[in-house]
């Protein structure tokens, strides 16, 4: 076991473990001392399109959470959208995380704001990282805003100006914005 930090990320509904976004925070908070798995869900080792229901997709990520920790003192969940959610849904549920870093949350499907996803957001008491677009369909930055006011942890919110829930071409930005919040946990 090392003293460094172990990040977990975990990608979207629709993309593997080279969603170019965990590729970038992979490289930079690699270069920075940290220990980072990209993992996948079983439905995509699976080649299958549609997501698992959730209690499958908590028990991947808790596998995988579980081997990291095992590696290093401390660990921090977190990914793009699905994968962020999930990881907050198993941390909310009791595994142990130093942090959530959640990027693009689906706070609700698009046009459905009635629908939020955020029924667990209470149990959440550990430093919690959003970065999304101001032009995120999931969740505008009000909402989301509002939302997260229930988690006990410390939260965080980065915005990146005009983006939406793909946030392309910012894939840099967010792995710097990740980093250096990882750097003061």
């Amino acid at each position: 076991m090392t003293d460094s930090l172990g990040l977990l990320l975990a990608p979207g509904a629709g993309a593997d473990r080279d969603q170019p976004a965990l590729v970038a925070i992979d490289r930079v908070a690699t270069e920075a001392g940290m220990v980072v798995v990209r993992m996948d869900f079983p439905y995509r080792k699976a080649g299958r399109r549609a997501p698992d229901r959730p209690p499958v997709l908590i028990g991947a990520v808790t596998e995988e959470a579980n081997q990291l920790a095992g590696r290093v003192r401390r660990t921090v969940l977190g990914g793009r959208s699905m994968g962020g959610r999930i990881c907050s849904m198993a941390v909310a549920m009791g595994l142990p995380g130093a942090g959530l870093v959640l990027i693009s949350y689906p706070l609700h499907p698009p046009g459905r704001p009635d629908r939020l996803r955020t029924e667990h957001f209470s149990a959440l008491d550990l430093p919690c990282l959003f970065v999304s677009g101001t032009r995120d369909a999931f969740a505008t930055p009000t909402e989301l805003e509002l939302a997260t006011g229930t988690i006990r942890g410390r939260v965080t919110h980065r915005w990146i100006e005009g983006k939406d829930h793909g946030l392309r071409g910012t894939e840099q930005e967010v792995a710097l914005i990740v980093v250096a919040w990882l750097a003061d946990l």
